[in-house]
């Protein structure tokens, strides 16, 4: 009897919503400034595989790190604007790949824009954060993969999209 060719889709879809609903519900409860952002991770490095889930996690969690304290270093040196964010995306990008952090810089690039474009008074509040509810995000898909698959299928994973 062969499984229909979508439970690999359907599997993936169920671990990461429980993933984002158990980040999202975690942050509410821990009163956290942006549980967006635990839910926005714990959907991207979520995978049916579990090694995975765990190599997608470091990069995710390096690329904020670098990228939410070098925004939040760059933020009262230069003014919100345009010029400020490439500044701070090419200096977080340029560092992730010097630093052998190749994975990460896409991350670490965006999240250092955000932080200087967008929270000027307290960058370092917002950095810390941002850190905390992506790594809640992550630790939730982390946790949702050690859960076994209900049905196995003999069909590869899906490609990542």
């Amino acid at each position: 009897m062969s499984l229909p060719k979508h439970t690999p889709a359907i599997q993936l879809s169920i671990r990461a919503a429980l993933a984002s609903g158990l980040a999202v519900g975690l942050a509410q409860l821990l009163r956290l400034q942006y549980p967006l952002y635990a839910l926005v991770a714990a959907v991207l490095v979520t995978d049916l595989a579990v090694e995975k889930t765990r190599r997608q996690s470091l990069p995710r969690l390096a690329g904020t790190i670098l990228g939410a304290s070098l925004g939040a270093v760059v933020n009262p040196l230069l003014p919100q604007d345009a010029w400020a964010v490439g500044v701070g995306v090419f200096l977080a990008m340029g560092i992730s790949h010097f630093a052998g952090f190749q994975e990460a810089a896409k991350v670490a690039g965006y999240v250092c824009g955000i932080v200087i474009l967008d929270h000027g008074d307290h960058p370092w509040s917002y950095a810390l954060h941002r850190t905390l509810e992506t790594g809640l995000g992550i630790g939730a898909a982390l946790l949702l993969s050690l859960v076994p698959l209900l049905i196995r299928s003999d069909r590869p994973n899906p490609p990542p999209s």
